[in-house]
């Protein structure tokens, strides 16, 4: 653990990271309760690993919704041996107060080997390309949630026709129950606006 330990603080160092602290000011509880199980979503200059609120300087809103691509996933407590899937939604679209598209899904990932996880490499099979967060202007603050699932062996996991057909409205529920997938292993969360806003 030491080896890897110094190699991210050796990339903290080199490409600036900026790693962001939650504080009761910038997130309501039941934002901050969300986080759990030790996930970790790892841009080019922002490692999240606890629920946050994007901050707007450093221009990090702009940069994670135009310039930067899928970030590296990464969770010490994933099996070597066993195989995850990754989702990641925006249940607040088009907007919080009233999500009449939500679930939105922005990444769908089968397949992953738990041996990839543990060193930050995602090995797996996209369902949905990633797309990154694109609040709407005005639209207020979006949260972002992340969920590792455990996937069964031996059982494929798919998108049916009509979910390919739109990222919107996503029931994300009947997915989950449709692959027996159960409660995620780990989950994650940021908040971020329109960085125009």
């Amino acid at each position: 653990m030491a080896v890897p330990a110094t190699f991210l603080v050796f990339c903290a160092c080199v490409l600036g990271f900026y790693h962001v602290e939650a504080t009761p000011d910038t997130l309501s509880s039941q934002d901050s309760s969300f986080c759990h199980g030790g996930l970790e979503v790892i841009y080019p200059q922002l490692d999240i690993d606890k629920c946050l609120v994007i901050p707007k300087d450093q221009k990090l809103r702009q940069k994670i919704s135009t310039l930067w691509e899928a970030p590296r996933i990464y969770f010490s407590g994933a099996n070597k041996k066993k195989m995850y899937v990754l989702v990641m939604v925006d249940p607040d679209a088009p907007r919080r107060i009233n999500p009449t598209a939500a679930y939105w899904r922005h990444w769908v990932v089968v397949n992953v080997q738990g041996s990839g996880l543990i060193k930050g490499q995602m090995h797996g099979t996209t369902l949905t390309e990633y797309h990154p967060p694109t609040p709407p202007q005005k639209s207020g603050f979006h949260r972002y949630q992340f969920m590792l699932y455990e996937q069964l062996p031996d059982a494929p996991v798919s998108l049916t026709e009509q979910e390919q057909s739109s990222r919107g409205k996503w029931d994300l529920q009947a997915f989950v129950k449709r692959f027996y997938l159960g409660k995620p292993v780990a989950t994650l969360q940021f908040l971020t606006q329109n960085y125009k806003d």
